[in-house]
């Protein structure tokens, strides 16, 4: 009675625990090299450049079509999260590989599935000329971590233990891309502009320094290392 149980919700100043911050997301840049030298399809590696080189979440480049692309400025225009319109831009690799994956092509979206739709799809998700359909978020993912597993875990020969390991994730490109961007002396205008974030709050996980980039600035600032 005292304690106002019988007259309040005994649960009202519980709180729900906060997640521990992961701050190992962002890849090396050797690592993101070596993803390059991977064998994969033409498709996955222009998606992973261009998720790369855009620091764009997945699902924003998977809901391009065609019609979106600028290429003579490798530009496009993405729909963000909240359904804002905003523009990404890529390099010089994305723009090596775009145009082998469109080969000629002219509507629909640009990253495709490898065959025919099997149910009724929005016209909009379609292939025009071929039927096939818009490349899923949940399909692009699964390839990405299948492929990405000997990279991930270059410590383990038995290929039972590689293939029950986790690879990285398409999330873990975007992040690697922001931080790498943050390392190279991008300043904060341009970090908002680049992930497309409305906030400095919502970029600050993105952009703390990597293991590695620290490891640089303290062997740079050794006083005892060797010349």
């Amino acid at each position: 009675m005292d304690q106002g149980w019988l007259t309040a919700d005994p649960t009202r100043l519980l709180r729900r625990r906060g997640r521990t911050p992961d701050r190992t997301r962002a890849l090396a840049v050797a690592d993101i090299e070596a993803l390059f030298d991977l064998e994969a399809p033409l498709r996955e590696k222009t998606l992973w450049a261009m998720l790369y080189e855009t620091a764009a979440r997945a699902s924003e480049l998977l809901g391009l079509d065609l019609e979106d692309l600028d290429r003579r400025n490798r530009r496009a225009r993405v729909t963000r999260k909240g359904s804002a319109v905003d523009i990404v831009v890529w390099q010089t690799r994305t723009a090596r590989l775009l145009p082998k994956l469109l080969a000629g092509r002219s509507k629909g979206p640009v990253f495709l599935t490898e065959r025919r739709a099997r149910v009724a799809l929005a016209a909009g998700d379609l292939d025009p000329v071929t039927g096939r359909a818009r490349l899923s978020y949940r399909r692009a993912e699964e390839i990405f971590n299948a492929l990405t597993k000997s990279l991930a875990h270059p410590d383990l020969a038995d290929p039972a233990d590689l293939t029950a390991a986790p690879g990285w994730t398409l999330h873990d490109l975007r992040h690697s891309a922001l931080t790498h961007a943050a390392e190279n002396g991008a300043n904060t205008g341009t970090l908002l502009a680049y992930s497309g974030h409305a906030s400095v709050a919502s970029l600050a996980r993105y952009t703390r320094v990597s293991p590695d980039a620290l490891t640089r600035w303290q062997a740079r600032r050794d006083p005892n290392r060797r010349a």
